[in-house]
C-alpha cells in the first residue's frame, strides 16, 4: 500500500479533494434549501438533478473523450463543476437549483471517468488490487470529511458553496500536473435491459430498487435531518455515518459473498438494512438510535452494490462481464433518479418519517425477490461462483471494469497455482 500511495498520490488527493466538494455540495443544499423555506417535495426534485446528469454522463463522455482526449475534458469539466458551485447561492429559485444540480453531476461523472482512466493506466497488475482499496477509502473519506466541513458557521452566506468550489478547482493540480501519459481510451458497449434481465432478474432488479437507496443516502438525507429537527452537528454526524458503514462493512461481507449462496446474503443483508430503516421510522428522533440505523443501512446498501454485480457475473462469461456491468449500472442510475423524487413525496404526504419508509419498502423488496429468485432456479455452488470486486455506487463504469478484471485475474492465478 505504502508503494501505491507514493507513486499515485496526485490522483488520489486530487480525487480526495474532489470528493469533499461533492459530498459537501449534496448535504450543504439540503439544509440550505430548508432555509429558503422549499419544501421536501421541492428539494427532492433539486436533488434527482444530480442523478440524472450523472446517468447522461455515463453514456456521453466516453464519446466526449475519444474526440477531443482526456485533458481537455478533464479540465473543461472541471471548470463546469467550480462554476455551478458557487452560483447557488446567486440563484436562490428551485429551477436554477435543478438546473446547478444536473451540471455538477454531468460533470462530476465525466471526470471520475477521466481519472479512473489515468489511475487504471499507473498501476501495474501486481498493485491494482491495492490501489482499487485505496481509491475506494479515498471515495468515502472525502464524503465523510465533507460532513465535518459542514460546521463551519455560515448560516445564510456564500462561504460554505465557496470552500467547494475552490477545493475542486485545487483538485486539478496535482492530477494534471503529474499525470502520466493520456491512456488509450475504450467503453464498453451496455448490454440492453432484456438481456440483463434474461442473464440475472435478481441483478437487474436489486440494482434499479438499490438505486432508490442509494440516491435517499447521498441526496436526501441532509433534507431529511433538517425536516426532522436535527441540529448542524447531528445532521453532519448522521450523513456521514451511513458512508463509515459503507467503508467498515465492505471487507467482512465480500469475505462472505466468496463463501456463501450469495442468493441468501443478498436476502439476508437486505433484511437486515430494511430492519434497521424500519426502526427508525418509530425512533422518535432519538439521535442515537438514528445514528445507528444510519451505519446499518449504509453498511448495508453499499455493499449490495457489488453482491448484485458479483452475482450476475456468476452467470456470464469473463468477456461478457464488462457489458452487463455497464448496463446494470445504468440501470441504478435509473433508479438513483427515481429514488429522491419518490422519497419527497412521501416526506411531503406523512413527514420526514417517509425517508426511512421509502428505504424500508425498497430493501425489503430486494430481500423478497431475492427469496423469490431462489426458488425459480439453483444456486451455483461456491466454487463455481465469480471473485467479489469491492465498488462503491458512486464509482463511474470505468473503475468497476477495472475492478471486475482486477479481481478476474487474480482468481485466474489462484486457480492456476492449486492446480
Amino acid at each position: 500500500m505504502y508503494h501505491v500511495i507514493t507513486t499515485a498520490w496526485p490522483l488520489l488527493l486530487g480525487m480526495l479533494l474532489l470528493m469533499v466538494g461533492n459530498g459537501l455540495q449534496g448535504s450543504l443544499l439540503g439544509v440550505r434549501g430548508s432555509a429558503e423555506g422549499f419544501s421536501a417535495a421541492t428539494m427532492s426534485i433539486v436533488m434527482a438533478g444530480y442523478f440524472a446528469g450523472f446517468l447522461i454522463a455515463s453514456r456521453s463522455v466516453p464519446n466526449m473523450i475519444r474526440r477531443v482526449g482526456h485533458v481537455r475534458v478533464f479540465a473543461a469539466l472541471g471548470s463546469f463543476i467550480s462554476a455551478a458551485l458557487i452560483l447557488f447561492p446567486a440563484f436562490r429559485d428551485p429551477i436554477a437549483w435543478t438546473l446547478g444540480r444536473v451540471v455538477p453531476g454531468f460533470c462530476f461523472c465525466g471526470v471520475y471517468i477521466t481519472a479512473e482512466s489515468w489511475l487504471n493506466n499507473a498501476t501495474s497488475n501486481e498493485t491494482r488490487g491495492q490501489t482499487l482499496s485505496a481509491y475506494m477509502i479515498v471515495q468515502m473519506a472525502g464524503i465523510i470529511i465533507a460532513q465535518g466541513v459542514l460546521l463551519i458557521p455560515d448560516a445564510t452566506g456564500f462561504l460554505l458553496f465557496v470552500i467547494p468550489s475552490v477545493l475542486v478547482s485545487i483538485s486539478f493540480a496535482p492530477i494534471l500536473l503529474t499525470i502520466q501519459p493520456t491512456p488509450a481510451f475504450e467503453s464498453t458497449k451496455p448490454k440492453t435491459l432484456k438481456e440483463l434481465y434474461a442473464v440475472s432478474p435478481l441483478g437487474m432488479v436489486g440494482m434499479f430498487l438499490l438505486g432508490g437507496v442509494f440516491s435517499a443516502q447521498f441526496g436526501m438525507a441532509a433534507v431529511y435531518g433538517t425536516q426532522a429537527g436535527l441540529t448542524l452537528g447531528q445532521i453532519s454526524i448522521f450523513v456521514a455515518t451511513f458512508y463509515i458503514g459503507a467503508l467498515l462493512m465492505q471487507y467482512p461481507l465480500g469475505w462472505l459473498s466468496d463463501r456463501f449462496d450469495r442468493r441468501r446474503l443478498i436476502m439476508m443483508v437486505a433484511a437486515l438494512g430494511a430492519a434497521a430503516a424500519a426502526v427508525a421510522i418509530f425512533a422518535g428522533g432519538a439521535f442515537p438510535i438514528l445514528v445507528t440505523c444510519a451505519f446499518v443501512v449504509g453498511g448495508c446498501s453499499n455493499p449490495l452494490y457489488s453482491l448484485l454485480i458479483a452475482y450476475t457475473n456468476d452467470f456470464l462469461e469473463p468477456e461478457d462481464m464488462a457489458g452487463a456491468s455497464a448496463g446494470l449500472l445504468f440501470v441504478n442510475g435509473v433508479g438513483a433518479v427515481a429514488g429522491p423524487l419518490i422519497i419527497g413525496w412521501g416526506m411531503q404526504q406523512i413527514g420526514p418519517a417517509g425517508f426511512f419508509v421509502l428505504i424500508t419498502v425498497l430493501m425489503s423488496a430486494v430481500s423478497l425477490y431475492a427469496l423469490y429468485r431462489m426458488t425459480q432456479r439453483p444456486a451455483h455452488s461456491v466454487e463455481e461462483q465469480t471473485a467479489y470486486a469491492k465498488v462503491m455506487p458512486s464509482a463511474s463504469p470505468i473503475a468497476v471494469e477495472i475492478a471486475q478484471d482486477y479481481y478476474i485475474d487474480r482468481s485466474g492465478d489462484e486457480e492456476e497455482e492449486e492446480e
